[in-house]
């Protein structure tokens, strides 16, 4: 049995050399299965708190990262960033809120087709994967969001995601509250102007 201190040192350890973000069952998978992981990550992010490495979950996968207020200073000048389209951040937000989702239900929501690029731009950035087929005729291949899609947009999980209230209180959605609202003004003008047209 691992010692308190140097289980938190071992799953320092663990984490530290891990290519990609770990779950605890892969931590204790090292450590021993008895082993109080949950306990040691808890130790380690008490010590990591307000240090320009920090130890975050996402995804209920644990990795270091820089902290978030200092990433800034690690960015090159040129960095090249990938811009998404319309099309691109339509179907992610899709994904994200909808998922496991077949291409036929986000071609649905968003009322136009998709081109395969679209998605194949999304599982190249390495947010979008493939997550099984969905039990019905034709047996479609559905898409879900990855551990990576929440590392880069800083959420624990997808709970985090904002809401319709989150989205308004933030001042997105009201251009589009507003075109409806004026949208149906404009209809019922229209329909009164044709109905005082009729008596005439």
């Amino acid at each position: 049995m691992i010692a308190p201190d140097d289980l938190s040192r071992a799953v320092e350890a663990v984490i530290f050399a891990s290519e990609s973000p770990v779950s605890v069952e892969e931590i204790r998978a090292h450590v021993g299965a008895e082993a109080d992981v949950a306990g040691a990550l808890e130790v380690l992010q008490g010590l990591y708190a307000g240090r320009g490495i920090e130890l975050v979950c996402r995804g209920n996968r644990w990795h270091f990262q820089t902290a978030a207020d200092l990433a800034h200073l690690l960015r090159r000048d040129r960095e090249e960033r990938r811009k998404l389209s319309r099309a691109g951040i339509e179907t992610l937000a899709i994904i994200a809120y909808h998922e496991p989702v077949t291409r036929a239900e986000i071609e649905a929501i968003r009322g136009v087709q998709i081109s395969k690029g679209t998605i194949d731009v999304l599982m190249e950035a390495g947010w979008v994967r493939p997550a099984g087929r969905r039990e019905v005729p034709g047996r479609p291949l559905t898409y879900a969001t990855t551990a990576g899609f929440l590392t880069h947009f800083g959420l624990e999980s997808r709970r985090d995601l904002p809401g319709i209230e989150d989205l308004r209180a933030a001042g997105l959605l009201d251009p589009v509250d507003l075109a409806m609202e004026h949208l149906m003004i404009d209809e019922s003008e229209s329909t009164e102007v044709e109905t005082v047209e009729e008596d005439d």
